[in-house]
């Protein structure tokens, strides 16, 4: 028996019953009006609650249903990570957008590193963090440590920031979640991380948002939710996150080999330049030669105010990057589904779900035609 299953034989009425409530709790409903949505009396739903009436399979998959989960959620043991982000928040808060979706993909993570460990095998998320920064200069020799973590130099830009997060442990995806929403979130799994970005935004400010979540995940903050990255103020260890995210995409060094190399250019197009070259946008570059003493306080409104237009990229022939734009997935990831598929491991329909809709029907791998005889290797 698998350790999933193992899990679901353990769950008894009663604890069904706390996590059913748990979760109706979490959606905001109530018991009559979670009654309403799945043609259950009031009543029936406290006495589910309790553990005094059994669920059926069909009812519970029309409760999950209503409140937005998967009725394995009901079975699989919690994340502790996730437990601790509920318990602080207290019951009687409904989670957020981006709290209820980042806890499934969380969770998603996990069935698949339970079902095939080796495919998606991820550093332990309990092993020694790095120390938290608590000033600004902490956060550069952060950023340098990190930097070296994923395989840079003191200098280089980083093309493929999702890549390198996932090669230590951390899986950035990406859902469009609108335009009053976090900007990311990121949860401490068993073994390694999940992180949750907008697309919505730009993306220059999605590759600053994993980056700033890249510092939670090496501090080994168990759960947040960052609603605004690149609006940080103060002295507080979110304002000193930024600092190190601006720090790993635009390293010191490279910034002022880079800016030396256009010191004959007009800032504007040096601008253009150095922000397609590491990847950022004109916010973060501003912000980052300032702090570097690179530019006055005028020239960092200079460059803040420049907008990089078509012509820019046809004559300077640009690179335009598209990273974890609309809903994506870490190739880690998307390599689980399909190992887990080709194993017949999940179905079809689970497949696809665990992918997202990023994948269609005919996208999957064709499976190995069985052989006649193989039957008895079930039934012997």
């Amino acid at each position: 028996m698998c350790a999933k299953l193992a899990h679901m034989a353990e769950v008894d009425e009663k604890m069904l019953g706390v996590r059913l409530r748990e979760a109706r709790e979490r959606a905001g409903l109530s018991q009559g009006e979670l009654g309403a949505l799945v043609n259950l009396d009031r009543t029936a739903v406290n006495k589910i609650e309790g553990g005094v009436r059994k669920v059926t399979a069909l009812e519970l998959s029309e409760i999950a249903a209503a409140l937005g989960v998967r009725m394995s959620s009901f079975f699989a043991e919690p994340i502790p990570a996730l437990v601790s982000h509920r318990s602080s928040q207290g019951l009687d808060t409904a989670d957020s957008k981006i709290d209820l979706l980042l806890a499934s993909i969380a969770t998603d993570v996990e069935f698949l590193q339970e079902l095939i460990p080796a495919q998606l095998a991820l550093p332990d998320g309990e092993g020694a963090p790095l120390p938290r920064p608590d000033t600004l200069s902490d956060a550069e020799n952060l950023a340098v440590t990190a930097r070296t973590m994923l395989g840079l130099d003191g200098a280089e830009p980083v093309n493929d920031l999702v890549d390198r997060a996932a090669s230590i442990g951390l899986l950035a995806f990406s859902v469009n979640l609108g335009v009053d929403t976090a900007d990311a979130g990121t949860i401490l799994l068993r073994q390694g991380g999940v992180s949750l970005l907008n697309s919505h935004n730009k993306v220059g400010r999605r590759r600053l948002a994993l980056a700033h979540e890249l510092g939670h995940y090496l501090v080994a903050d168990e759960y947040t939710v960052d609603w605004r990255v690149t609006d940080q103020q103060g002295g507080d260890i979110e304002t000193r996150l930024d600092r190190f995210a601006r720090s790993v995409l635009l390293p010191e060094a490279g910034v002022r080999a880079a800016w030396a190399q256009h010191e004959s250019r007009e800032v504007r197009e040096a601008a253009v330049l150095l922000a397609s070259e590491f990847r950022v946008d004109m916010a973060t570059l501003a912000r980052r030669l300032d702090e570097l003493g690179m530019v006055d306080r005028d020239g960092a409104a200079l460059v803040r105010g420049v907008t990089t237009t078509r012509a820019d990229i046809v004559e300077f022939g640009l690179y335009v990057p598209a990273d974890l734009e609309s809903t994506s997935l870490p190739v880690p990831y998307q390599k689980a589904v399909l190992r887990a598929f080709r194993d017949e491991l999940i179905s079809r329909e689970r497949a696809l779900e665990l992918l997202h809709d990023t994948f269609a029907e005919d996208d999957l791998p064709a499976l190995r035609v069985r052989r006649e005889d193989e039957i008895w290797k079930f039934v012997s």
